[in-house]
């Protein structure tokens, strides 16, 4: 155990963590040069396109130190958007010390300040890194005087790396070694291994990653998972190398994967403590916090008979991604399908575009939204979870949406625009704080149904890029909200409705009024697009009918027989407005929810 370190890299967005974690894995000769390429721990195509990691990924690396050992090194890389912070917060548990990524030309940011309370919450020991050091931009004096700010460390804890050029790796490698405290535990106690991780193969069923922190695991043993109640063979456990490799046993400190060949997705939850079942553990291992979903939309199969595959596919999504919920809903326009939450927009897009990729599903979304609490008259709390869910006006009492305290840190130019988006959000400014000259941190208190949909990509292209933000959610607090209806000729179409705040009522629902218009395909008969707020309409559009040319047969001739034939069409297109429906295509469905 005194040659195990288990430690993660932790970081902002594009700071550079898969790049130096390549650096890592080409030092230590974990992946050989035929094999290597960049981003080499991300194995999804969807984090090579975006040039983001999605998923946290562990890896063990052998190291020969300077003293002649051979240390194992357990690396856990991790994401550093904001929506894929749960991801971080699981591979922290697993680990005694943390690389604290830092850009050189950018400072830190947001989600680095972020990620290193949660590594400090866990006791976690810091190496600070400076990276980018070759870039001709690199403001290396500045940001390291904003980490001894941030952390209290001494100049000389710092560690100048260039994770493109791979200089300062092997200092890295020294620190962790000589830093990073061995994992404690006793490999002569009962077996308690925490599951930080898991995947689903097609043929092995579900591979569970684990760290033991007491105990020995061997090949053969029969195990219990302690949430579930579930016991299990260890038909093949391993360490994670760049492909599996089986051991006999492993002892505690150290991280590894056990596979069970256990196929229902659900038998297994991340978080959960693995145990011997003849001489079990007491207590499962505390500490690893349930996942807060922040954003919920409706997700429904194009064709109702594919309701089955799809909860397939979100159960074998759920193991690979543990921050995703989801229960079964039904839409009078959509049909059968599935409530399902989200960490942010971000998580919300990439679960659409993993459906469809891996699983072949193509998915519609209903309008996402966040979860609210009604109070009705007789003083009883209802959870929200969808504007249909709201209690008629009659009972209600009042309605309570979370808010969140943003941090957003950025230059001082930046700051009017900054606060100008916030305040049309219904943002309060609590707190501004200069961490140096030129960068300066605002704390926001903001409603966060208002974040929900474009405040990111806003707040990006109004700081053009120089503005960090991370969020926290703080408390429900009373709010006006209302319950936006849009009727197709006086028909409700629920996946349409939406609960916004009074004051933005009306605009909203003329912009999706005005978009139907757009989108919807005309018909023989008139139909009246409206936004309605209770009885109350709001805004309308007039989609006007289809004329066909009933006279053209007439070719002169008496007036009276071509205004009999449009006497008899007019009362065709009454009879048919009475008892014609309007479809929405699909098609239109996913173009109104893209409204924002």
């Amino acid at each position: 155990m005194k040659k195990i370190r288990n430690f993660c890299v932790i970081a902002h967005i594009d700071h550079g963590k898969s790049t130096l974690s390549d650096r890592l894995l080409e030092v230590t000769q974990t992946i050989s040069t035929r094999d290597m390429q960049a981003q080499a721990l991300d194995d999804m195509d969807l984090e090579r396109e975006r040039g983001i990691t999605i998923k946290s990924h562990a890896i063990q690396l052998y190291y020969s130190h300077t003293d002649g050992e051979t240390y194992t090194l357990n690396l856990i890389d991790t994401p550093g958007h904001v929506d894929f912070s749960y991801e971080v917060s699981r591979s922290i548990a697993a680990c005694e010390g943390a690389l604290l990524l830092v850009d050189a030309t950018q400072g830190i940011q947001a989600q680095t300040i972020s990620n290193l309370y949660l590594a400090i919450g866990h006791d976690l020991e810091i190496i600070p890194i400076l990276n980018k050091i070759d870039m001709d931009s690199a403001m290396i004096d500045e940001v390291s005087d904003q980490i001894i700010e941030l952390i209290g460390c001494g100049k000389d804890e710092i560690l100048l790396a260039s994770g493109k050029t791979g200089q300062g790796v092997q200092e890295i490698l020294t620190a962790i070694v000589e830093r990073i405290p061995a994992p404690k535990g006793n490999p002569e106690a009962p077996l308690q291994a925490l599951i930080f991780d898991s995947v689903f193969n097609s043929f092995r069923g579900v591979i569970a990653y684990f760290r033991i922190i007491n105990g020995t695991l061997r090949k053969g043993d029969q195990v219990r998972f302690v949430n579930t109640g579930k016991h299990y063979q260890a038909d093949e456990v391993g360490v994670l190398r760049f492909t599996p490799e089986p051991k006999e046993s492993l002892e505690a400190g150290n991280v590894g994967y056990i596979i069970t060949g256990i196929k229902e997705s659900r038998e297994i939850k991340v978080g959960d403590t693995i145990t011997k079942v003849e001489n079990p553990c007491k207590d499962a291992i505390k500490g690893f916090e349930d996942v807060k979903p922040m954003v919920f939309a409706g997700i429904f199969p194009i064709e109702n008979e594919d309701y089955e595959d799809l909860r397939d596919s979100l159960e074998k999504l759920q193991l690979n991604d543990a921050s995703l919920v989801f229960e079964p809903e039904t839409s009078a326009a959509l049909g059968f399908g599935f409530r399902c939450g989200f960490l942010g927009m971000l998580h919300l897009e990439i679960v659409q575009e993993r459906l469809s990729r891996e699983f072949d599903q193509e998915v519609i979304t209903t309008i996402p939204n966040v979860s609210y609490y009604a109070y009705n008259t007789r003083g009883e709390k209802i959870v929200i979870h969808t504007p249909n869910d709201l209690p008629d006006a009659s009972v209600l009492d009042f309605v309570e949406e979370p808010f969140i305290e943003a941090q957003i840190i950025t230059k001082p130019e930046y700051i009017g625009v900054i606060m100008t988006l916030c305040l049309e959000k219904r943002g309060t400014l609590t707190k501004q704080h200069y961490l140096t000259q030129d960068r300066v941190e605002l704390t926001f208190e903001l409603p966060l149904a208002e974040i929900v949909f474009d405040f990111y990509d806003r707040l990006k292209s109004i700081s053009r890029g120089y503005a960090s933000f991370d969020y926290t959610p703080i408390n429900y607090r009373q709010s006006d909200l209302v319950k936006l209806d849009i009727k197709l000729n006086n028909e409700n179409v629920d996946a349409l409705s939406a609960l916004v705040h009074r004051d933005k009522a009306y605009a909203f629902g003329r912009k999706i009024c005005a978009r139907l218009k757009d989108l919807l395909p005309r018909q023989q008969f008139m139909i009246a697009i409206q936004a309605a707020i209770g009885a109350k309409i709001i805004a309308r559009e007039t989609i006007s009918a289809l004329r066909k040319d009933v006279t053209a047969k007439c070719y002169g001739g008496d007036i009276s027989r071509k205004r009999k034939l449009l006497e008899k069409q007019k009362k065709g297109k009454k009879k048919m407005r009475q008892i014609g429906s309007v479809e929405v295509p699909q098609k239109a469905f996913l173009d109104v929810l893209k409204l924002e």
